[in-house]
Formats: C-alpha cells, sequence, structure tokens
C-alpha cells in the first residue's frame, strides 16, 4: 500500500531546496568576495627588514607595519583589504577590484619617512614633530595643489627656522620623503624624483605650527601625499619578492568563462546520472543542487575570497560529491539482484556503501588539508574549497540522498519496480537461491586481472624509466612561479601579431625573447621576462599597453628566492601527503594495501610530469595543487576495490593460499569495475568541461587534473590491486609452511610427536 505522507513529504522537501535554491541565490551570490584574479586588482609579498639596516624584525614590528598598509589602504578606498603576516619576516597584500594599481603600490611600498633638513643635509624636524591626521591636501595662492601640516611645537618650528634664515646664503629648509644619503637636493629638484618635495628659502623666524609643502604636485599627488603622511611612516624596509596584477577585464572574463564551464560540467554530470541510474540519477541531480548552493552559502558566511582556482574546486567538487551517489547506487543494485525487496536493497546498500564513501572523502580532506597549510594566496582558496566540498558532500550526497531517496522507498511507490534503479528483472535471484552480493556474474568475469599481473607491473615499469628518461633530455617547463622572473598578458579586442608585440615592446624599450599567444584568435599575447621587473618599469608596461589596447595587462613578478621557496614547498606537500595516505590505509585496510595505493599513486602524479615535459606545457603554482589533488582523489578507485577485497578476505575467513589471494582480487575488481569507471567518469566530465570552456589561465591545472585521472583509472586497476596480490601472495607464501605445522600440532594435540 502506498503511503501518501512520505510521498508528499518527499516532493515537500524538494519544494523547499528549490524554493530555496532559486530564490535567494542571487542576494547570497551578490555577497561573496571575488579574488583579485575574478575582478582585477594585485597582490603582493614583501620581505621585511630593518629600517636602518641592523637590529631584528620581531612580530611587533611586524604587526606595527600591517597597521600602518591598512591606514593608507583605507585612505585610498580600497574594499576588503587582505593584509596577512607570512612567517617571520613577510607581510601580503592583496587589494582586488583597485582601479589605479600603480598609484597603489607605490603608496604601500614608500617608507613615508618626512624629514626637513638644512643644506647641509643635517636633520632639523622629522614625522615624528608632526601633529598624527594633520596633513591635508589644499591649493595655494596660485590655485596649485599643496600639502598643509600641523607640527607639535610652534617654537620648535620658530627656533628651526631662526638657524636657517641665518645660513646665508643657503638659507633653504629643504624637505625630504624618504632621503637617502647623498641625495642633494640642487641636482633632484631638477628631477622627477618622488624623494624631493621641496626647498623654499628661509629668510626670517616663522613662529607659527602651520607648515606648506608646495612643490610640483598634482591635485592626485597632493592627496597621496597626504594620505602617506596621515598614515604614518613604516617601521620597516620592504622589498618586494612576488607580485601578480591582474586587469578587471581579464578577471570579468576569466569569471564568465569559467562559469559557463561549471554549468556544462554540471549539466552533463545530470544527463550521465539519469541515464545511468534513473530514479535515483534524478535524486542524486537534486541533491547537488542543494550541495552547490550549500558551498557557496559557506563560503559567504566565512566571508571566503572566491578564486578562479576556487571556482574550479567547486566544480571538481561536485563531480567529487556525486561519487557517493555512485558508490551507493551500485550497492542499492546489487543488493536488489540478490532479491532483496527494494526497503531491504536500500537499507544495506546505503550501509555497506558508507565505509567506501567514508574512506575515499578522508583521504582526499587529507590532501586538501596539506593543500591549506603549505599553500599560498590563491591555492589556499582552492583547498579552502576542496575542503568545505569534502565537508558539505557529507551532508548532501550521504545524508540528503539517502533521506530523498528513503522517503520514495518508504512510500512503498517504488516496490515491485526495479526498473527505476536500472536493474533488469532478468538480472534478479530469488533469496531462496542462497546468492550473495559476493557471487553475483558480472560483464568483466573472463577477464582474469591477475594472471597477466607481471606483464602490466612490467608495462608500468618501463613507462616509468622511459619518462625518467624523457624527463631528463626534455626537463619541465618551469614558469615564473618556480623559476622567478616575470610574466605579462596584454589582450586586444583584435588579433595580435608577433612582430605587432615586438614593435610594441622595443617602443617601450622592454624587449622580450618569449612572446606567446592565447585564445583562438592570437588575441593576448604572453610576454616573459627572466629577471623580476621593477615597479617603474611595471608602471611603464602597463600604461603603455592599458593605452594602447583599451585593456589593462595582467603582470607576475616572482623573485628566485620565493621560485625555490614555492618549489620547496611542493616537494614537502607531495611527500607529506603521501605518507598520511600510506598511514590511514595502512591503519583502514592493511600496510601492505598502503604501500600498493601510495606507489600508483606517485605514478599518476610521475604521469602528469611526464606529460608537461613531452608537450612543454608551463609548470605554473596551480600544477602542484593539481597534482595533489590527483593523488587525494585517484585514491577513491582503489579503495572501492580494496573495501570490496577485504569483505571477501573476511569472508574466506584467511588466505591459505596465493590462489586465494589471486581470486579476491579478481573478484574484487570485476565486481567493482563498474563503479570505478563511473565515478571517475563523472569527475572527468567537470575536468574535460574546464579545459574545454575554463579560462586559460587554469588551463595548465585542468590538463593536469585530466592527465592524472585518467592514468588512475588504469594505475588503480592495472597497478595498485596487482602489486597488493604480489606482497599478499608473498607473505601467504611465507607464513604457509609454519601454519601447516601449527595445525599439524592441533590436530595432533594429546599425542607424541614423532
Amino acid at each position: 500500500m502506498v503511503k501518501k505522507g512520505k510521498l508528499i513529504t518527499f516532493f515537500l522537501v524538494v519544494a523547499i531546496v528549490f524554493g530555496v535554491v532559486f530564490g535567494t541565490a542571487k542576494m547570497m551570490l551578490g555577497k561573496i568576495n571575488l579574488g583579485l584574479d575574478l575582478q582585477g586588482g594585485f597582490e603582493v609579498l614583501y620581505e621585511v627588514k630593518p629600517a636602518n639596516g641592523k637590529g631584528k624584525v620581531d612580530r611587533q614590528t611586524l604587526t606595527d607595519t600591517v597597521s600602518a598598509l591598512d591606514r593608507r589602504i583605507n585612505s585610498i578606498g580600497v574594499a576588503e583589504p587582505s593584509i596577512t603576516i607570512e612567517g617571520n619576516n613577510r607581510i601580503r597584500v592583496q587589494l582586488a577590484g583597485i582601479k589605479d594599481q600603480n598609484e597603489a603600490r607605490k603608496m604601500l611600498s614608500t617608507t613615508a619617512e618626512l624629514s626637513f633638513r638644512d643644506a647641509k643635509d643635517n636633520v632639523k624636524l622629522d614625522g615624528s614633530d608632526l601633529v598624527p591626521g594633520g596633513a591635508k591636501q589644499a591649493f595655494g595662492q596660485n590655485n596649485n595643489p599643496i600639502v598643509t601640516l600641523k607640527l607639535k611645537s610652534a617654537d620648535k618650528f620658530a627656533k628651526v627656522t631662526k638657524e636657517i634664515a641665518n645660513q646665508t646664503p643657503n638659507n633653504q629648509l629643504v624637505i625630504w620623503l624618504d632621503y637617502k644619503k647623498g641625495q642633494k637636493y640642487e641636482t633632484e629638484k631638477s628631477k622627477k624624483n618622488p624623494a624631493y618635495l621641496s626647498a623654499p628659502n628661509v629668510s626670517k623666524v616663522i613662529d607659527d605650527n602651520n607648515v606648506q609643502i608646495e612643490g610640483n604636485f598634482t591635485a592626485n599627488e597632493a592627496k597621496n601625499l597626504a594620505n602617506l603622511l596621515n598614515s604614518g611612516a613604516l617601521p620597516v624596509k620592504m622589498n618586494e619578492v612576488y607580485s601578480t596584477s591582474v586587469g578587471a577585464q581579464f578577471g570579468q572574463d576569466a569569471l564568465n568563462e569559467t562559469v559557463i564551464a561549471g554549468i556544462v560540467g554540471v549539466l552533463a554530470i545530470f544527463v550521465f546520472m539519469i541515464a545511468v541510474y534513473r530514479l535515483p540519477g534524478i535524486v542524486a541531480s537534486i541533491t547537488l543542487i542543494a550541495y552547490t548552493y550549500l558551498v557557496l552559502l559557506v563560503l559567504s558566511l566565512l566571508n571566503a575570497t572566491l578564486t578562479l582556482p576556487g571556482i574550479a574546486g567547486l566544480i571538481l567538487g561536485i563531480g567529487m560529491a556525486v561519487d557517493a551517489n555512485v558508490i551507493t547506487y551500485e550497492r542499492i543494485k546489487e543488493e536488489l539482484k540478490v532479491g532483496r525487496s527494494t526497503k531491504a536493497a536500500f537499507d544495506v546498500g546505503s550501509k555497506e556503501a558508507f565505509r567506501a564513501i567514508l574512506d575515499g572523502n578522508l583521504t582526499t580532506l587529507i590532501v586538501a588539508c596539506v593543500l591549506f597549510y603549505f599553500g599560498t594566496s590563491s591555492i589556499k582558496g582552492f583547498a579552502t574549497v576542496l575542503i568545505i566540498s569534502i565537508l558539505l558532500s557529507f551532508l548532501t550526497a550521504v545524508w540528503g540522498s539517502r533521506l530523498l531517496l528513503g522517503l520514495l522507498v518508504k512510500s512503498n511507490v517504488l516496490n515491485n519496480k526495479p526498473g527505476l534503479f536500472s536493474v533488469n528483472k532478468k538480472q534478479i535471484h530469488s533469496l531462496h537461491d542462497g546468492v550473495s552480493t559476493y557471487d553475483l556474474k558480472t560483464r568483466f568475469d573472463r577477464f582474469d586481472f591477475v594472471k597477466h599481473h607481471r606483464l602490466f607491473l612490467g608495462i608500468f615499469t618501463t613507462i616509468t624509466i622511459v619518462g625518467i628518461i624523457l624527463l631528463a633530455v626534455f626537463k619541465m617547463n618551469l614558469g615564473i612561479d618556480f623559476a622567478s622572473g616575470t610574466r605579462a598578458e596584454i589582450t586586444s579586442n583584435a588579433k595580435i601579431t608577433q612582430s605587432t608585440v615586438e614593435k610594441d615592446l622595443k617602443e617601450i624599450n622592454m624587449p622580450s625573447d618569449n612572446i606567446t599567444f592565447q585564445g583562438k584568435n592570437s588575441t593576448t599575447a604572453v610576454i616573459s621576462y627572466k629577471g623580476a621587473l621593477k615597479q617603474n618599469e611595471v608602471a611603464k608596461f602597463k600604461s603603455y599597453f592599458s593605452d594602447k589596447y583599451k585593456h589593462e595587462p595582467s603582470i607576475s613578478t616572482v623573485t628566485p628566492t620565493v621560485g625555490k621557496e614555492l618549489a620547496k614547498n611542493g616537494i614537502y606537500a607531495l611527500a607529506i601527503a603521501s605518507v598520511l595516505i600510506v598511514l590511514y590505509i595502512a591503519v583502514r585496510f592493511e600496510f601492505y594495501m598502503g604501500i600498493a595505493a601510495i606507489l600508483s599513486l606517485l605514478f599518476d602524479a610521475f604521469t602528469i610530469f611526464i606529460f608537461f615535459s613531452i608537450f612543454r606545457i608551463e609548470v605554473d603554482l596551480t600544477f602542484i595543487a593539481a597534482v595533489l589533488t590527483v593523488i587525494g582523489y585517484s585514491i577513491n578507485d582503489t579503495i572501492v576495490t580494496a573495501d570490496r577485497v577485504r569483505d571477501i578476505g573476511k569472508k574466506m575467513k584467511r588466505y591459505k593460499t596465493k590462489e586465494d589471494v589471486a581470486f579476491a582480487v579478481n573478484h574484487g575488481l570485476r565486481q567493482t569495475f563498474t563503479r570505478s569507471i563511473n565515478t571517475i567518469v563523472t569527475v572527468l566530465i567537470t575536468v574535460l568541461a574546464l579545459v574545454i570552456f575554463g579560462n586559460e589561465s587554469i588551463l595548465s591545472f585542468s590538463i593536469a587534473l585530466l592527465v592524472g585521472l585518467i592514468s588512475s583509472v588504469f594505475s588503480s586497476i592495472f597497478m595498485a590491486m596487482q602489486l597488493w596480490y604480489v606482497f599478499k601472495s608473498h607473505q601467504v607464501n611465507k607464513k604457509g609452511p609454519l601454519d601447516t605445522v601449527k595445525k599439524k600440532k592441533k590436530r595432533n594435540a594429546g599425542q607424541p610427536v614423532v
């Protein structure tokens, strides 16, 4: 009998989900902070040193510097700035959505130590003599922009002006900003030197605490100088060691393209799930919509910043979230085939699937946490989204999907309708037959995966050896993130040619031997320099190309120090993630399974390195994130099979011979082959969407994921389980004779031993 209450509850829950999602999505999306790679802006990493070159930079000094920088940023009206202390001597500044990047960078890095000196460079007054917040931009007698200051002591200023007035003929009071030893105002005043401000003649004593600085300022320059003085001098020197800037148009294009890729990927998953699993596929699609909404909601509530790799992480997370549904639905189908009722199949299948889902998600979570710890900037954003995605997939793909499907099952509307679960009635056995899920026939029963294990392992070994040789010959095409240097991207509404770019670079005296083109119609040119460009060079580059092509270029610079650190951190992250996965699988399964799994995962990572080396694809910061993500995710395939092999082993109670081990591996692979393929297909769909429709800024990231995931399909089946067979067979052979002796002793207990 159909229970209408359960059915009504199902449709009510679905209506609420769609109502909340479509009713509040626009408002919620408006509250999410977009990173600088999505709305334009820049990011700078400063190495902090003592102002006088002596002493040490302690935590309090770094905190004071952050406060001074924050005041400066507030003065130029930047919303949601991000200023963080990294390590013992670094400060990272991220300013998204800022219009005048050059002016902001100049304001950030200027120490802003004001000094009043005589003609002999003796300091008479400095910034400590100013009233805090007393600097203002104003206009002089000729309507020229000036800066007015308020001093703490009129008497002190009177004393200083008296001394200067008596120093005829050199009675100038020279005003400097960030004075450097050896600078002379007579030569500097003829240059456009921002350090030299003014040198008024003092002919009489000025008994007043109001001072005017009359330089050749524009109104904007005078305003910025006043803001600098009000925010206070920085207590340190800051050297720029890494920077990246993105034009607003680049950010908007990247956002639009990646969102389109996400929509295409998600719709493709919906079609795949419904085609393969029918009614459960529809339920999975509903929970995926709720999952996507919840991830974005959490990001908005946490006030997190969504970056381009973060969106890629969200899209990837959707593919991962559906894996839990695939594993659950396959187990339910198995229970239906052995003759269980729809309700019993649902209960048992959901329970049995949970272990593999838990193990798969926890291993990916381990990698995401390692990425978050070692990552910087946008990689940390990717890891944040990945962590949130994994945690929320439990809420939606496990609990939410089970709730919705459970309501339909308990309503009895699905009774005797296995076709709605994509199960043919001819495949169903009677419970009286005593057939278990381990006895079910599969379309892969004729394949003996273990028989040719030496051939499979030999192929993987050969690929590894050849890959090492290829890497030694071709090497990796390291981008500036690891090799250091400068990378600039200019874009145009029309096609750009090599000769045009070379002519442009010659015009600004910044030639480059490394110019490549991107985009379907070569509308984007990528220009690389071996050395890190200076601030004035970056400003000149941006100014020229912004004026000519009406799009602000994107520029990234990395010093050798930071490049080495990024490479070192990437190696550490890879090593730590591998060790943690081995330990986890050793605890959950056994040590040999952990070793076999990590060797296959490292092979997947190595495959990515070989592919990038052969095809000369540039390796950037997101490459390490992609490699680690492949390691964290591709373990899912191995875990699904390992979980089934473990169950078969428990049923057999113990492995007596290597033939028993071979049976467990073969049986496990045959019965999980379909779900292994389906889980990887759902993620590959999203990654392919990123490769085809996504922005070129994350193309190398997407390609690395694609190559690694394809490799994982083969390595989990033909390498990981084959290695475990070899290890386990060796263990069984060593234990076999001893077990036989023990059995004989037990059988002859109480009898004399001959």
